[in-house]
């Protein structure tokens, strides 16, 4: 029995008994289109690697990774389900130290990679290589792209079953024109982009590139492409605003374009505290599905979910929004209103007072969240809610949440900024309760 069952183990071990599934770019009659074991395979991915039923559920059928951590695992898991996988090779990034002058950092890291491809090239679940992740980010040594070239090209020489590419931040001429001329065994352009999503589309030709390309992420407007407070903090899209911008940007600037994109990667499959802690993730910090989800998965699958998310219309601090450049004093009493739409489905308030993050990274970077605080909002009736404003000096959001029966959220944040309160300077502020949880009702 003991045989049998080591016997069996090493039948179904994908690492052990691998076989690649064939992917090529094939040239059309009008344009570019990717095959996989001979079928035709356009890409509905999602960016990052948890929640993978969740990308099922949403008619998804690709995940994309940043670096080999866990590879195996996620490798395996994905096929298991059915997904490929983008499999992302961290190229190390000049603003976090990493010298292209340097000879033997970069050959060391050209061996690492080399020991990765040949570990896991056959793993059914790859699509193609996703070689760095916008290594372009405030750098100015341009030798980065002899590097990549030469991990393509082991690639290529490696693997003859899946496609190489690259990813930019952003549109820029002069790098399409670098990409073009140092990196010649790149298979496809491919880039992240938020708010100039369509100058990728329509403008990625006019800067040289004719051949194929992705959206390896995409989602909401930037944090940097935003209008700001009079105090010069960025204003987040309300979760419906996001949920009407995503199907915009699918429809018009992926979907339209699919002669040469050959398909993207929604991004963040699952949450991050970045600028807030709502602002790239398609779930809440509980991983409940948002407006933004209900969104994907109708422009995935062309069908509406069944039991939708609340659709948040608006929220009202002070009856003002979000772009109206909000002060309050400290320790007075406000009204804040939330107008829900909740389709008939049991939904719950939440309130929720945050500091204005003071840890503001660029590119991704790992944030730190800032902490809530508690005992500021109470309920006053159905949609209606006060606001004691806080004590200290500062900028501050009031975040909502409206979570239906179906495990959805939909969700808003208004900046505000709290000055000394002139009615009653040097006076304590007093609160009821000292509650550790948001107001919820």
């Amino acid at each position: 029995m003991r045989y049998l069952f080591f016997f069996l183990s090493l039948i179904l071990s994908t690492q052990i008994f691998a076989q690649a599934i064939p992917v090529k770019v094939v040239q059309t009659a009008n344009g570019y289109q990717l095959t996989r074991g001979g079928e035709p395979y356009y890409i509905k991915g999602a960016g990052g690697s948890q929640l993978l039923d969740e990308v099922i559920e949403a008619d998804g059928n690709s995940i994309r990774t940043w670096a080999a951590d866990e590879a195996g695992k996620i490798l395996d898991e994905a096929h298991s389900k059915g997904l490929s996988v983008m499999f992302g090779l961290w190229v190390g990034h000049e603003r976090h130290g990493f010298n292209y002058d340097d000879e033997e950092a970069v050959a060391k890291q050209l061996a690492r990679f080399t020991e990765i491809v040949k570990k896991y090239k056959d793993h059914p679940a790859i699509l193609l290589w996703g070689i760095g992740n916008e290594c372009d980010l405030f750098y100015s040594n341009t030798k980065v792209w002899y590097a990549i070239q030469d991990i393509a090209k082991m690639i290529h020489e490696l693997d003859p079953n899946h496609p190489t590419t690259t990813v930019t931040a952003g549109l820029d001429p002069e790098e399409v024109k670098l990409i073009m001329e140092r990196c010649p065994d790149l298979d496809i352009y491919s880039c992240n982009t938020y708010g100039e999503i369509d100058q990728v589309s329509t403008k990625i030709a006019e800067y040289g590139w004719k051949g194929p390309f992705l959206i390896t992420e995409w989602g909401p407007t930037g944090h940097w492409e935003v209008e700001k407070t009079a105090w010069g903090v960025p204003i987040e899209q309300t979760s419906k605003e996001k949920a009407e911008i995503y199907t915009l940007r699918y429809n018009k600037y992926i979907w339209d374009y699919r002669s040469h994109c050959l398909g993207s990667y929604v991004f963040l499959w699952g949450q991050k505290q970045e600028t807030t802690s709502t602002w790239y993730g398609v779930f809440s910090i509980g991983n409940e599905k948002t407006e933004t989800y209900d969104a994907v998965q109708k422009v995935w699958s062309g069908k509406a979910p069944e039991k939708p998310s609340p659709r948040l219309d608006k929220v009202t601090l002070d009856g003002k929004v979000a772009r109206d450049n909000i002060y309050l004093y400290s320790g007075k009493k406000y009204t804040a209103q939330a107008f829900v739409e909740e389709f008939g489905l049991s939904t719950k308030y939440i309130w929720e007072v945050v500091p204005e993050s003071d840890d503001i990274k660029a590119g991704g970077d790992k944030e730190a969240a800032p902490e809530p605080l508690f005992a500021l909002v109470k309920k006053v009736r159905g949609n209606t809610a006060e606001l004691t404003a806080p004590k200290k000096e500062g900028a501050y959001r009031l975040f909502f949440y409206a979570k239906n029966s179906a495990k959805k959220v939909a969700y808003a944040n208004v900046p505000f900024y709290v000055k000394p309160n002139p009615e009653a300077e040097n006076a304590p502020v007093k609160f009821k309760s000292q509650t550790l949880n948001p107001t919820y009702y």
